[in-house]
């Protein structure tokens, strides 16, 4: 059974950092894609940040300079460092692990509240 946890969410003030981590229970973490998405209240899931197997990156136009994902195959996990948080990132935070090579190989964890507020 593939598990997904997200770890490292709370509550900071405009400006404030946190670093979500997020682990998946695989043996094969290496290939895996691995995207963080964001769900505020009233509004559609988005994409925030994603990392290929190599390491490519790509992310969502309003957190470019301000968010940074990482990975860390020896650990299983990746990270999204969040700096210069502002109030509309205010959302309950998803990491998803999927495995290109195999299409049913898709995951999503539980999900972690970031609230940004003074």
């Amino acid at each position: 059974q593939v598990q997904v946890v997200e770890s490292g969410g709370g509550a900071v003030q405009p400006g404030g950092s946190l670093r979500l981590s997020c682990s998946a229970s695989v043996s094969d973490f290496s290939s895996f894609a691995l995207g963080w998405y964001r769900q505020a209240p009233g509004k559609q899931r988005e994409l925030v940040a994603h990392i290929t197997s190599d390491s490519t990156t790509l992310y969502l136009d309003s957190v470019k300079g301000r968010f940074t994902i990482t990975r860390d195959n020896a650990k299983n996990t990746v990270y999204l460092q969040m700096n210069s948080l502002k109030p509309e990132d205010t959302a309950v935070y998803y990491c998803n692990a999927n495995n290109p090579a195999i299409p049913t190989m898709n995951r999503w964890g539980q999900g972690t509240q970031v609230t940004v507020s003074s």
